[in-house]
C-alpha cells in the first residue's frame, strides 16, 4: 500500500503542472492566438529546423552508433562519452561550446567565415546545428543499443559471400534495426523541436529567422502570457503523442498489454 501511495504522489507530481496549464488555458481565444502570424511562423520554423536536425542526426548518428557498437578501438569509452556529453550538459553551456567552435572567432567558424563566407551564429542554419548537437545523442543511444543486441552472424555471412561493408550495412544491418532507427529518429526530432537553451545562446531569438516555438513561448511570457500558454500546449501535445506512438507503434509494446 505504501508503494502505491508514493507512486500516486509521483504521478501527481508529473501531472499537476500540465493540469494547471490546462486550467489556465484561455480556451475561448486559443485558436486566434495560435493562428497569429508570429505563432505560425515560430511553429513552422520549429518544424522545419527540427526535421533537418533529425535528418542530420540520422546521417551522422547511425554510422557513429554502428562504430561504437561493433568496432573495438583504444579510447572507445572516451569517444562514446564525448559524443553523448550534450545529453547532460546545461543547454546554455552547449550553446557557449558551439560558439567556441562555430562562432565568428571560433575554432572552425573563423576559417568558415574567411574562406567561404559562411556565418552560422544567429542564422537558421545555426538553429539546426544547435538542435542537432543536443538531439543526436538520443538517436546514437537508441541505435547503438539495437546494434549491440543484433546477432552479428547475418552480417558475417554477407561479408563471407563477398558483400562489401557498405552493402552489408545497408541491406542487412539497417533493415534489422529499423524499429530502433525509427524510434531514435523520432526521439531526436522531438528533442530538437523542444530545444531552447543552446538555440537561444548560439542562434539568438530573432523572429522569423531563429525564433522557434520554445523561444516564442519564452518571449510571449512577458508580452502575452495567454499566447505562451497556447504554444506550450501545442508543444506538450506533440511530445505526448510522440511518447505514446513510440511505445505502442515502434517499440513493439501493445497498448493493452502495458496498461492492463
Amino acid at each position: 500500500m505504501a508503494i502505491l501511495v508514493i507512486a500516486t504522489i509521483a504521478v501527481l507530481f508529473f501531472a499537476l503542472p500540465f493540469i494547471g496549464l490546462l486550467w489556465r488555458m484561455p480556451w475561448s481565444e486559443a485558436w486566434s492566438l495560435l493562428s497569429r502570424s508570429d505563432s505560425l511562423t515560430a511553429l513552422r520554423l520549429s518544424i522545419e529546423c527540427s526535421i533537418l536536425a533529425a535528418a542530420l542526426s540520422v546521417v551522422l548518428g547511425v554510422p557513429l552508433a554502428w562504430v561504437l557498437a561493433r568496432v573495438s578501438f583504444p579510447g572507445r569509452r572516451i569517444v562514446r562519452a564525448l559524443c553523448l556529453l550534450s545529453l547532460v550538459l546545461p543547454p546554455v553551456v552547449a550553446g557557449v561550446a558551439l560558439f567556441s567552435a562555430y562562432g565568428r572567432r571560433g575554432l572552425l567558424g573563423d576559417p568558415l567565415a574567411n574562406l567561404f563566407g559562411v556565418h552560422l551564429p544567429f542564422t537558421t542554419a545555426g538553429v539546426v546545428i544547435a538542435q542537432t548537437f543536443v538531439a543526436m545523442p538520443f538517436l546514437v543511444l537508441t541505435v547503438e543499443a539495437a546494434v549491440r543486441t543484433l546477432d552479428p552472424r547475418p552480417e558475417e555471412s554477407a561479408r563471407t559471400l563477398g558483400a562489401s561493408s557498405w552493402y552489408t550495412f545497408r541491406r542487412v544491418t539497417l533493415p534489422a534495426i529499423r524499429p530502433a532507427l525509427v524510434a531514435g529518429a523520432v526521439l531526436a526530432w522531438a528533442r530538437a523541436l523542444g530545444e531552447f537553451g543552446a538555440t537561444i545562446t548560439f542562434a539568438g531569438n530573432l523572429p522569423g529567422t531563429t525564433q522557434t516555438a520554445p523561444l516564442a513561448v519564452y518571449r510571449a511570457l512577458e508580452a502575452n502570457p495567454d499566447q505562451a500558454l497556447v504554444l506550450s500546449l501545442v508543444l506538450i501535445a506533440i511530445s505526448f503523442a510522440v511518447l505514446i506512438g513510440l511505445r505502442d507503434s515502434w517499440l513493439g509494446t501493445s497498448s493493452g498489454s502495458g496498461d492492463a
